[in-house]
């Protein structure tokens, strides 16, 4: 019987996918965390946990090196909150345009004033249609790739830019979708910018002051991605001095408080029934082929391993990337008379991961044996079923 442990709200459609080998929140010493945006950062982790699942695109609240260190595989679910993203970001482009929310403000407070007289007064009440504006999209994942192809639809001249484009993300993009080849290129006519990147060294304050002196007076920007990517004293200069026309963002700052050119939505941007559940649901099915088989694909920490099991036992070591790893297990399970049905390994930056399959049950004293080369963080034995 398997153990998962679940922290915040995990949507039952994922719970439901577990079959009768598992556990739901029965025990605080689990094999299996699934986790949305709780934050793991300093938790302690119990010794038999072996894989934690983040239900959602992000993962800076799993502390991905400490994980490596104690030999707990990490995963994320990139891509099922990709849809609700996309719908929430295309609503705010359009609300910005049509000063959607300062407008219906004033009608709050003005039930009976008289709007289509009003637009003679003030500019606010007279929006612009997307059709034929320039959307620049910086990011062309997940998320990037749908709101560029949803935009594109609509009639937007859409201009991408991604130095890190994938092949797979590139077939996902509309061919007439201008790909710009520097970030300057992609925001210097653009109308509207948003930005769809994960957050790093590299992307932090990606749109900062010099990126705003590069685009045109009356940009409206958009960060649905990341707080930080978006540097927001910045912005709030180049609103004061009337270079950037709004600004939307998902993610609160001081900085950005009682400004009617800024509009903040509490997080929202995945936030919707069905991404929820497509989150859990994915989360559910990487653990279970996790502890069931072994195989990885897609770890934060581990390399991707998708090998069929067709023998009784499995044995998997996490362990450091060095060499003479393969030739030191292989030799353990020869000094204790064990023929290796099938072996394989790979790595991802320092972590390295091995499977070796047997026909006869793995002994303690190989386990022992193989637990005590150096650089071996975790040992398990997996037995087909």
């Amino acid at each position: 019987m398997y153990n998962v442990k679940t922290f915040n709200a995990i949507s039952q459609d994922g719970l439901d996918k577990f079959s009768d080998k598992y556990q739901i929140n029965q025990i605080d010493n689990p094999d299996a965390y699934l986790i949305r945006s709780a934050n793991m950062l300093d938790a302690d982790f119990p010794e038999n946990l072996k894989v934690i699942v983040r239900a959602g695109a992000g993962f800076n609240n799993l502390p991905i090196d400490r994980l490596s260190e104690l030999g707990i595989a990490a995963f994320n679910t990139p891509g099922s909150n990709a849809n609700a993203v996309k719908e929430v970001v295309l609503s705010m482009i359009i609300a910005s345009v049509r000063h959607l929310f300062p407008v219906a403000n004033f009608s709050a407070n003005n039930l009976h004033a008289d709007i289509s007289k009003m637009k003679k007064i003030d500019p606010r009440f007279k929006g612009t249609e997307i059709r034929d504006k320039t959307l620049a999209v910086i990011g062309l994942g997940h998320v990037g790739s749908l709101v560029a192809n949803a935009a594109n639809d609509l009639g937007m001249d859409v201009v991408g830019y991604d130095p890190y484009l994938s092949s797979d993300a590139a077939w996902r993009i509309e061919s007439d979708i201008t790909r710009a080849n520097t970030l300057e290129d992609a925001i210097k006519d653009a109308d509207i910018i948003t930005v769809h990147v994960p957050k790093n060294d590299e992307t932090t304050d990606l749109i900062d002051e010099e990126a705003i002196k590069q685009m045109k007076t009356g940009v409206s920007i958009l960060n649905y991605a990341r707080l930080g990517i978006v540097n927001n004293q910045a912005v709030v200069d180049a609103l004061d001095e009337g270079k950037v026309a709004s600004y939307i963002t998902d993610f609160g700052d001081d900085v950005l408080m009682n400004r009617e050119d800024v509009v903040i939505t509490p997080h929202i941007g995945g936030s919707t029934v069905e991404a929820e559940g497509n989150g859990a649901v994915r989360g559910a099915k990487i653990i279970q082929r996790y502890l069931e088989t072994g195989n990885l694909s897609q770890s934060l920490n581990l390399p991707n391993m998708n090998v069929s099991m067709h023998s009784p036992y499995r044995i998997t070591l996490i362990h450091k990337n060095i060499p003479n790893m393969v030739g030191q297990i292989a030799t353990k399970a020869a000094d204790n008379n064990f023929n290796i049905n099938q072996m394989s390994n790979g790595a991802k930056g320092e972590m390295a991961y091995t499977m070796v399959d047997f026909c006869d049950e793995p002994t303690e004293q190989l386990l022992n044996d193989l637990k005590s080369i150096n650089e071996v963080i975790r040992v398990r034995v997996i037995k087909r079923k």
